[in-house]
């Protein structure tokens, strides 16, 4: 009992949440934490672009996330890449699968990680169903998706194409020594003052 009073007291209200978000998006800080889905890809979105409309100052997103709907990821990579402002992607805690490919939006030297942060990459999944043809169908966009997965980290990695279709065969999982190594981020950060300048 007293341990569950505890954790209802310790509960942000959304009166707290929606104080916090605006202080975060003062900040020009957006977060992206849990599963992408399109809820969550339409908040991230509309937060960049408002914060674009802005100023073309530097974005940071804070990334934590298990990955998600691959196309939703694919909204959040593409709009990283269309807006003036730069966005420097820290990664904490674990950074996979969909939102390993959205982390993939920001310029090399602008992506970061806490010294935890664990990745992860592999091939797009999927429950195919109904009629044979459209398991067909739904079989042949799997495997064009991987394909294009490949080449986005292949282009964001500098790793070649060969051997990144063989890493996302199965689950490929790196720490944060690792991801440097592999290319996916550029260093290891501690502290908020160790991100670039605020200039472009």
């Amino acid at each position: 009992m007293l341990g569950q009073e505890k954790e209802t007291r310790s509960d942000t209200s959304p009166q707290d949440s929606a104080f916090l978000e605006e202080k975060a998006f003062r900040a020009r800080t957006v977060l992206v934490f849990g599963t992408i889905t399109d809820k969550l890809a339409s908040e991230t979105v509309r937060k960049l672009l408002a914060l674009d409309a802005e100023s073309d100052a530097p974005i940071t997103m804070i990334v934590s996330s298990p990955g998600g709907h691959l196309e939703s990821g694919d909204a959040i990579h593409d709009v990283v890449r269309f807006i003036a402002s730069p966005v420097t992607m820290v990664g904490t805690g674990w950074v996979g699968s969909a939102a390993t490919h959205l982390f993939l939006g920001a310029a090399r030297e602008r992506r970061v990680c806490l010294p935890q942060t664990r990745f992860l990459i592999h091939q797009p999944s999927g429950g195919a169903g109904g009629q044979a043809s459209d398991m067909a169908i739904q079989a042949q966009e799997i495997m064009k998706a991987r394909e294009r997965i490949a080449q986005v980290i292949a282009r964001e990695t500098g790793q070649p194409i060969e051997r990144v279709r063989d890493d996302i065969e199965r689950d490929k999982w790196m720490g944060a020594e690792e991801a440097i190594e592999y290319g996916l981020i550029s260093r290891i950060i501690e502290r908020r003052t160790e991100l670039l300048p605020t200039s472009k």
